[in-house]
Order: structure tokens, then C-alpha cells, then sequence
């Protein structure tokens, strides 16, 4: 590629900064220490976050625009990106077209996509990308590519990683701790972004930088903190050389410790401190230890334009840290760990998880290569869930019903619907959600039946809140009976102690209603074999609380209208009986996924016993039925309960016209449906 110069007289290189807090800040120190130097200069600062009055910071105007910064300052050499994540690829490609190379702070980008597109337009603009890897500037990493060290031809390599951080840090900004936000990628997770030098530098220690130079990745994902992105994770890489990188990486320490990456060679072994540049080796009984420079990557950036000296951290060598990326985006939800497992520490903004033995547990999946599900780690859960029955219309894959084996004790497991899809291909469920890991797509929950708690979480306790015990139920299934667009399937509620305290016959169907819209049918007929007491928050006092029953969780969602014939709106609406209900919204469930829909429920037998809807919009998103709304519910021996919902799930934000008519053609099928027999 163009770009360098030979005369090393030039003027110094015209920066712009693109965020200006965070690192940022560092950034910002860097290019004042080399401006004293006549390197460079800072014209234009930019960062959307930021009002000041003047809009001056660094001695530079500040911009809100990158595309406004560069068009008011002219011609500029080097863009420095230290902005959000979800930002990266849009802010590099406007300054790569605007004719200036692009230092870009790690992650490089979000996506695969992303990073595929971004080196076709490095290309065609012949720029370069710098990525802000610091640690592959360390001179030790030269040291180990020609075995300076003496410990042989590498074996394998693994990372480690303790640090911790704090509820504060998971909420300095909307995207942190995010997977997606707006239906774009975040993947804010601790091997993506806080530990990500971990994953980059034990790569680069094997020589695996580049997309195609990756076999197979797996990822064993866990979260502490109430986020959607992992904290506590095994990445396990194997390249096309055979070798095998594991890295063991957590945020939630007791006590935060130096990351370092650990080299097995055929000899000998060494130790890589990469954020102090130490290198301590062991060889035949002898042990050393060597401290090593680096060169700063903002630096050799300039060094590359002023006379070729070669890219430390090209944007083509990070391809091996994407493909890493890449299959943690594509993972399942990070698993919830055990909360039992979970001590919290401080207060407010400075409370923070600490998970038992989780340093121990890091050192022994990094040195065994193993995953923490494979070692048997008591809070890491290890199943996960199954898919029991694809739901298709047209070849359209609307649902899928899954049997919840992958839902924490904690959380209580149930057979339920996810991802529930709208025809063009909308997600408008969410499972074990950042807010309320207990919440699962489609399905049936009840808080409390004879005691026992098949909703998950914490049990409401009246005069003291809700309170962690271990009263968690767990409901079964038998493999569903299919025919044709349908199921049915018996199922069991069995409590703590092994008890079925209520068997559930349950029927599933789906059709197409037009183009744009599908009905699904859910039947669930509760049968006791001794009495049982359906219970809720609600029907112990807590007021708008009686939840329990059918329920659907929603992804994040904006714009929301959720209403009946009879009321508009969250308060309206919660706590009234209805026979039939609409959500309509913006649906935010992740890239390729996100997009208006609107659902709508009928539910007249519920209505005719005066059943009340239970909606949350403000808090979190979601609806439900509400079978013991503020008294207990008695099932006789022998008694069954039974309640159907018919559901249409329909692209785009329908009129309240449509809406209405839409629910009177439910309220008909509703009654002509087919029931569980």
C-alpha cells in the first residue's frame, strides 16, 4: 500500500481524535508528548458525548460529526478512532475515504462483516489500518518468534486472565456489557474487549494473526453481573497448524491480577507478562527473567508513513482476534453463574461480583485446555438446551421450542418457545435476558405452587422482599407428539424434593395468516394429582405483582405501544381484564434480527375468569397471563386448569385499525382452534 514518505523532513502528520474521553484521554496525552516533538499535529477533536461551551478541548475545536471535522479542517493524515465499539467500522471508513490512514483502537470492528469490508476498502483507498493491540508492540514477542528464550518449538499456548470490575464500569455507557445495541453488534464481553489483549497476544505468540490461519474456535461463556455480554469465559482456539490456544479469563476476581500468557515449548516453558513486557523462562531447572521494550503503535504508524517501516498491527493481521470474535458473537447467551456462587462487594456504583475459586478455576482451564463445562466447575452450568421441535411455515423457521436444559437451577428450568420469529425474520423473544436471567421466550411459569418456585429467581416473602432460596422447581417434558404444524407433549412440575406436584398436557400449533403475519396456538392444560395452591407475589401482597402463568418476554424493544379495546398504555393496561391484548414495537434483538413488529393476544377464557394481564414496558418488556393476580388459585385433586392463547405475530407496526381487526379474527379462531384432545 501507499502512504509512507521518504522525506524525513515532512510537516508534522495533521491528527483528528475521534472520542475524547476514556482512552481517549490517553490518546490525547500521547499526541501532545509527540506534537512537542513536531510528529504531529492535533487539528480536530470529535465526540458525539461531549458538550462544552466553547466547543474547544485539547486546543482544538471539538466536533460532534466526524464527516463535518474533516470537512472544516482540510486535508488530514491520520484518524485516530478510540469511540464505541459499534462505531469503529463506520468512523474508519469515513476517514480511509476521506484519504487518511486510521490508527483503530481493539476490538477493530464488530462483525466479521465488518472487518471483511473494511479491509476491501483499506484497499481501494490504498490507507492503512493501524489496530491498537499496544502489547504486539513488545519487543518480546520477537524474542519468542526466533526461540530467543531457548524453550524449544511451541507445544501449546494459553492466556490467563483476573481482573475485576465494577457495577459501575458495566454502566458507564449504553453499550458496555452489550452484545448488540439498535440491532447493530457490540460484543463487549471479557475476551472482546477488557481481556482481548489476552486473546490477540497468545495468538500472535503461535503466529496465528490472520483470518485463514484459524481452524475451529470454542467458546464456554459465563456472566456474574447483570449484563448481556460474558465476564467469565474459556476460548478455546485450535489453528491450522495444529496448535492449540486457550484462553482462561474473568472479571471477576477477588483480587486483580497481571494477565499473562503461558508458552510450552518442547524444552522449556515461559511466561509472558505482556502488560510489563516481562518474559520468565524455565529451561533445564533454570529460571530467568528478561524485561523487554515495546514500541508504541501510534509511532510506528507514523514510521510507516514517513519512510515504509512495516505495520506492527496491519488490520489484516488482527483476522485471527476476529474469527475469536466472530464465534463469541455467534455463541448462545453467556450462561448465568450459579448466584450462590456470587459474592458482592461494596456499594453503589463500586459493588462488584466476586465468583468462588474463580482464579483457581481460570489457572486450571488455561494449563488443562479445558473448558470450565468440561471440568465440571460447580457454578459453571454445563448442559445446555436442546431443540425438541422446529416450527416452519413455508420453509420459514418461525420457532423454536427447546426443552431448557441450559436454564440455571436457579432460574428454573421449563420447556419453552425461542427464538420466536416474525416472517421476515424479526426476533421478538428473549431468553435469560441480562435483567431477569429467569425469563425465557414462550412459555409457562408460576412463582409459587404448594411453596415451590417454577417461575425462577427470587421468591417474594412478605414484610422482607424478594429473597434467593432454594425453593427452584424444574418442569419436564416427554418427547412432543408432532402432527403435521403441531405438537403435544405431557409434562411434569416437579419440585425441589422430586415430587410432581402438577402434570401439564401442552398443545403447540402454527399457521400462516397472510404474507406478513403467523398465528401460533398454545394450550396448557394443568392437572393436580393432589391439591395444589397457585401462588404469586400479588397474592401475598405485593401490589401489581401477580404474575404467573403464560408468558412472553420480549427483546429490548423502543417506541413501544402495548393497549386493549379498552386502555392504552403501560398503566392502563396492567392489572385489567381483556380478551385481547397488542404490543407493538421496534424490536432490538441483534444484527439481522431487529425491526417493527407487532403482536397481538387473544385469551377469552381467561378474560371469562376474570384473569387480569400482567404488562411490563418500562422496566423490561414482556406480557403475561396472571393466574393467582392477588389471591391464591386452588387446583383440586384431580381438577384441571385450562388456558388457551392464540397469538399473531405480524411484521411491521400495524394502525390501531388493523390492529382491532386482527384481534377480532383471533377471537374467532380462538374458539375453533384445536385443543389438546
Amino acid at each position: 500500500m501507499t502512504g509512507a514518505r521518504s522525506d524525513s523532513s515532512a510537516p508534522p502528520a495533521r491528527v483528528v481524535l475521534v472520542g475524547v474521553r476514556g482512552y481517549g484521554a490517553v490518546h490525547a496525552e500521547r499526541i501532545a508528548r509527540l506534537a512537542e516533538r513536531g510528529a504531529v499535529q492535533l487539528v480536530a477533536a470529535v465526540d458525539p458525548g461531549v458538550v462544552i461551551e466553547p466547543p474547544t478541548i485539547y486546543g482544538v475545536n471539538l466536533y460532534a460529526d466526524l464527516t463535518e471535522a474533516l470537512a472544516a479542517v482540510g486535508p488530514v493524515d491520520v484518524v485516530i478512532v478510540a469511540a464505541p465499539i459499534g462505531d469503529h467500522f463506520r468512523l474508519a471508513h469515513i476517514a480511509l475515504t476521506s484519504g487518511a490512514d486510521v490508527y483503530l483502537e481493539k476490538p477493530p470492528v464488530a462483525s466479521l462483516e465488518d472487518f471483511t469490508a473494511l479491509l476491501a476498502t483499506e484497499q481501494e483507498t490504498e490507507r492503512v489500518v493501524q489496530v491498537g493491540f499496544q502489547s504486539l508492540g513488545s519487543r518480546a514477542l520477537e524474542m519468542l518468534a526466533v526461540d530467543a528464550v531457548g524453550i524449544g518449538p511451541v507445544v501449546r499456548v494459553s492466556a490467563v486472565g483476573a481482573w475485576s470490575r465494577t457495577v459501575g464500569y458495566w454502566n458507564r455507557s449504553p453499550w458496555a456489557g452489550r452484545r448488540s445495541l439498535h440491532g447493530r453488534p457490540v460484543v463487549d464481553g471479557v475476551a472482546t474487549n477488557p481481556l482481548a489483549h489476552a486473546v490477540a497476544t497468545a495468538l500472535a505468540v503461535v503466529g496465528c494473526r490472520r483470518l485463514d490461519e484459524v481452524e475451529s474456535v470454542d467458546t464456554d461463556l459465563y456472566r456474574a453481573n447483570a449484563i448481556d455480554s460474558d465476564d467469565t469465559s474459556v476460548v478455546r482456539i485450535r489453528t491450522t497448524r495444529g496448535l492449540e490456544v486457550t484462553c482462561a479469563l474473568t472479571l471477576c476476581s477477588a483480587v486483580e491480577r497481571e494477565p499473562e500468557v503461558h508458552i510450552e515449548g518442547s524444552r522449556g516453558r515461559a511466561t509472558f507478562a505482556y502488560t510489563a513486557d516481562r518474559v520468565e523462562t524455565e529451561v533445564a531447572g533454570q529460571t530467568r527473567t528478561q524485561i523487554t521494550t515495546r514500541v508504541d503503535l501510534l509511532e510506528n504508524l507514523l514510521a510507516h508513513r514517513r519512510d515504509g517501516t512495516p505495520l506492527l498491527v496491519p488490520l489484516a493481521s488482527t483476522g485471527a482476534f476476529m474469527r475469536v470474535l466472530g464465534a463469541v458473537a455467534k455463541s448462545e447467551e453467556p450462561v448465568r453463574i450459579d448466584p450462590h456462587a456470587i459474592e458482592w462487594e461494596g456499594d453503589g456504583q463500586d459493588r462488584r461480583a466476586v465468583v468462588e475459586d474463580v482464579e483457581r478455576w481460570m489457572v486450571k482451564a488455561a494449563s488443562s485446555g479445558r473448558t470450565l463445562a468440561e471440568l465440571g466447575v460447580r457454578w459453571a452450568h454445563s448442559e445446555r438446551d436442546r431443540i425438541l421441535v422446529p416450527a416452519r411455515i413455508g420453509g420459514i423457521e418461525v420457532a423454536l421450542y427447546r426443552d431448557g436444559r441450559g436454564t440455571i437451577p436457579t432460574s428454573s428450568p421449563r420447556p419453552v418457545l425461542h427464538p420466536v420469529r416474525t416472517l421476515a425474520g424479526v426476533v421478538v423473544t428473549a431468553n435469560h435476558p441480562a435483567d431477569h436471567d429467569w425469563h425465557s421466550g414462550v412459555g409457562m411459569a408460576i412463582p409459587d405452587v404448594n411453596g415451590t418456585n417454577f417461575w425462577g429467581g427470587s421468591t417474594y416473602i412478605y414484610g422482607h422482599g424478594y429473597v434467593l432460596l432454594d425453593d427452584h422447581g424444574v418442569i419436564v417434558g416427554e418427547p412432543p407428539v408432532l402432527q403435521d404444524d403441531a405438537f403435544t407433549q405431557e409434562l411434569r412440575w416437579i419440585d425441589r424434593d422430586g415430587s410432581v406436584q402438577i402434570r401439564e398436557q401442552r398443545f403447540v400449533a402454527w399457521a400462516a395468516m397472510n404474507k406478513e403475519t403467523w398465528r401460533l396456538d398454545f394450550e396448557s392444560s394443568l392437572r393436580a394429582d393432589a391439591g395444589v395452591t397457585l401462588g404469586s407475589p400479588g397474592s401475598k401482597g405485593r401490589i401489581d405483582g401477580g404474575y404467573g402463568g403464560f408468558f412472553w418476554r420480549f427483546p429490548a424493544c423502543e417506541n413501544i405501544e402495548v393497549f386493549t379495546a379498552q386502555g392504552r398504555g403501560e398503566v392502563a393496561v396492567q392489572g385489567s381484564v381483556a380478551p385481547w391484548l397488542a404490543w407493538s414495537a421496534d424490536f432490538a434483538a441483534g444484527p439481522g434480527m431487529s425491526g417493527p413488529a407487532t403482536i397481538v393476544i387473544a385469551a377469552p377464557d381467561a378474560a371469562a375468569a376474570g384473569e387480569p394481564w400482567f404488562v411490563r414496558a418500562r422496566d423490561y418488556p414482556g406480557f403475561g397471563s396472571a393466574l393467582a393476580w392477588d389471591r391464591p388459585a386452588e387446583l383440586h385433586q384431580g381438577a384441571v386448569l385450562q388456558r388457551r392463547f392464540t397469538v399473531a405475530t405480524a411484521d411491521g407496526r400495524l394502525t390501531e385499525e388493523q390492529t382491532t381487526a386482527l384481534a377480532t379474527q383471533l377471537m374467532v379462531t380462538h374458539d375453533a382452534a384445536l385443543r389438546v384432545e
